[in-house]
């Protein structure tokens, strides 16, 4: 889209929003990025906030920032305002923000445009018993209009997304077209001319397609075309010509964009029925996954075995939204009530965090070899977004566990078994766990070669905890049954490796090397006795014996090694009695109810944790100041203290709203400055609902 010189105009923008105060209502807190439509990794739109950014004073972005051209104008009166975006035609006045609101699904506007009241409701749905929903890649906006001043006014509303949404790669040729004439449903699409399967450019996928659609009636026109002229026509007629430009061209070049007008008629302080818009990003096949003997899968979006079509998917979507709508009220009031027994802030982060977390993964299926739609073959795969883009990391999906957990056990099931059924085929050479399925998602390769980052204590402990989790949450075994061996393998891994940590990574890596790490062996020895409760579920007691033995032993010898001189604290590495950290992996004991370690050392740490509290926090060790917002919220939950516990809490909130960043909740921070280490949109704020599953 033409932006006038856009990425200066972008940034003017968003500099002058960071430098003001925030002129609205923001329920519960303002964040550093609002999400709008957030589904999937290919779905991830985000409205930038720092200090403060009304919906129409930057432009949407993806997670990483690059600019996704979304705009919208509401008409009353004759009169054009601008509600969502920077499109910056002439002829338009601001419309003005009210309130902003979040739950865990919902980011809702009101903002004042002369005598109505326009409020844009984002939907990207939570639907956690519902495969088929879960797996549509689209998500919502819906705008509703009254009047502020008791009178009557003609109103019009617009909305238009750019070529911007259908790559990373504002140089490539793009080319659309429009599906739905003649049905309920109308639909513009945009793609790249030439595809590349499997691919990312600046982390957008450069396959598929970008769809937006609304509500096909006598009061909807349409149009694509170079963002001025589009704009421009229903800035002047309140309406578009129902035209399509068939020049295509460059993203960059005349900025095509795509765009919807409705006509609301006479509006008065009787709220108008909803205009919905859906936007969507979609591709197939979606994950390239190994299997036995090096060769490749195809796998596919979950939701393409009910429908066989885009169109098709979108025709129930689209006219789908007040059914979606009071599902997501219920969820989300389910994550308020549950939340808000720990505190008010606590629910707040909560709330931030599902959307992000959800929006990491994809819910996959294969097909037969008869070409049938196998759904019995469900797999889930996550990105990790912001930090390296690998494929379904270990050490990424062990801290968003709770999310899962707490959303539907049977996620967290299909999210291990890519782990699972890969190096249940042998092609693995080590005898620890993988740290990941591939090292650029969407390419689930697996690691053939055992070159992947090592991570082997932490790795295997992850696994052996999240399994037996899994298992006691959903009473469901079959994890346990099928991979007893692997897991017994990586349990032997840890039998002579967790005691003694070899100098070796974890999964804050970006903390270097070290040897001897005392969180690190807590989840060893927690990985070892979760392999005796599982071996107890399988009715092996000898083995089950025989674990526990060696845990309860390593436990005894750990407190030696582990614990300061003069028994103050717990040791960021034996024998260094001057330093500390976080000891966050105790967290698994309290999840699978263990009770492995003595309640004494429990009470220790949240004595000494009331010594280092800092303004955001408690760092995450003493090489550094900085911490990570899901192990002050795991923290949280294994200290004795409900004073202590909430201070955690709070800190992560402050830290969430504190102005500073600009970009979707990083969860890597400072703890005394509370300004953000780099990290964006990574799906381990997951990790911030620990509280709610223990």
């Amino acid at each position: 889209m033409r932006h006038f010189n856009i990425a200066a105009l972008a940034s003017l923008a968003l500099t002058s929003a960071v430098n003001a105060a925030v002129t609205w209502t923001a329920t519960p807190f303002n964040p550093a990025s609002i999400p709008l439509a957030v589904r999937t990794p290919y779905l991830s739109t985000w409205l930038p906030q720092g200090a403060g950014t009304a919906l129409n004073a930057a432009w949407p972005t993806f997670w990483n920032g690059n600019i996704q051209g979304w705009a919208g104008y509401i008409r009353v009166d004759g009169t054009v305002y601008t509600f969502l975006g920077a499109p910056g035609n002439t002829g338009t006045v601001q419309a003005v923000q009210k309130s902003v609101a979040f739950t865990s699904t919902q980011s809702t506007f009101v903002m004042t445009a002369g005598g109505i009241d326009l409020t844009v409701n984002f939907l990207s749905p939570v639907e956690p018993t519902n495969l088929v929903l879960q797996s549509l890649p689209f998500s919502y906006m819906a705008l509703t209009a009254k009047a502020n001043d008791g009178k009557s006014h003609s109103v019009q509303v617009y909305s238009d997304i750019s070529a911007e949404w259908a790559s990373g790669d504002d140089s490539q040729t793009v080319n659309w077209n429009m599906d739905g004439f003649g049905t309920p449903v109308i639909t513009h699409y945009v793609q790249l001319s030439t595809q590349q399967q499997y691919t990312e450019f600046n982390d957008h996928i450069q396959q598929g397609a970008a769809y937006y659609s609304t509500a096909n009636s006598v009061n909807m026109t349409y149009q694509s075309g170079q963002d001025v002229v589009v704009r421009g026509n229903f800035i002047s007629n309140g309406k578009l010509p129902s035209t399509q430009d068939g020049n295509y061209r460059a993203v960059s070049n005349a900025w095509p964009v795509f765009g919807f007008a409705h006509d609301l008629g006479t509006v008065t302080s009787t709220v108008s029925a909803p205009v919905v818009y859906t936007v969507g990003r979609v591709r197939d096949p979606a994950i390239e996954y190994i299997i036995a003997g090096g060769a490749t899968q195809a796998r596919s979006n979950y939701f393409w075995s009910t429908y066989a079509t885009v169109d098709a998917a979108i025709a129930f979507f689209l006219p789908d939204y007040p059914n979606a709508l009071s599902r997501a009220n219920t969820f989300d009031a389910k994550v308020q009530s549950d939340a808000s027994k720990i505190s008010t802030d606590y629910a707040a982060v909560v709330a931030l965090s599902i959307r992000q977390a959800l929006g990491a993964t994809e819910i996959t299926i294969s097909k037969s070899s008869s070409g049938a739609w196998n759904t019995n073959d469900i797999m889930m795969f996550l990105k990790e977004i912001s930090s390296d883009g690998n494929v379904s990391t270990v050490d990424v999906i062990f801290p968003a566990w709770p999310v899962f957990l707490y959303v539907n056990p049977a996620f967290g099931k299909y999210l291990l078994l890519p782990l699972f059924a890969y190096q249940a085929t042998g092609q693995y050479p080590n005898k620890w766990a993988v740290h990941d399925m591939g090292a650029s998602y969407p390419k689930a390769l697996g690691h053939n070669d055992g070159a992947d980052e090592p991570m082997p204590l932490e790795e295997s402990g992850n696994m052996l905890i999240m399994t037996l989790s899994y298992a006691q949450k959903s009473g469901d075994n079959s994890l346990l049954t099928t991979y007893s061996a692997l897991l017994d393998q990586w349990t032997g891994f840890l039998v002579s490796e967790a005691l003694i940590p070899a100098n070796q990574i974890s999964t804050d890596d970006f903390a270097g090397s070290l040897a001897n790490q005392t969180n690190l062996a807590i989840k060893g020895i927690i990985g070892i006795k979760a392999m005796s409760n599982i071996w107890t579920t399988l009715g092996n007691p000898t083995k089950s014996s025989n674990y526990s033995a060696i845990a309860s032993s390593y436990v005894s010898q750990w407190q030696t090694l582990a614990t300061a001189t003069g028994g103050t604290h717990l040791t960021l590495s034996y024998g260094n009695s001057s330093s500390w950290g976080l000891s966050y992996n105790l967290y698994g004991d309290i999840l699978l109810k263990l009770n492995l370690f003595p309640a004494s050392v429990y009470a220790m740490q949240t004595t000494w944790y009331k010594t280092v509290e800092g303004t955001y926090g408690i760092a995450l060790d003493t090489r550094h100041t900085y911490t990570k917002s899901d192990w002050e919220i795991w923290t949280s939950a294994i200290v004795t203290d409900t004073t202590l516990r909430n201070y955690l809490i709070t800190s992560v909130k402050n830290y969430a709203a504190d102005g500073q960043s600009s970009s979707p909740l990083g969860d890597w921070y400072d703890a005394t400055s509370g300004a953000n280490n780099g990290f964006k949109a990574r799906p381990v704020v997951g990790g911030h609902l620990a509280l709610l599953v223990i």
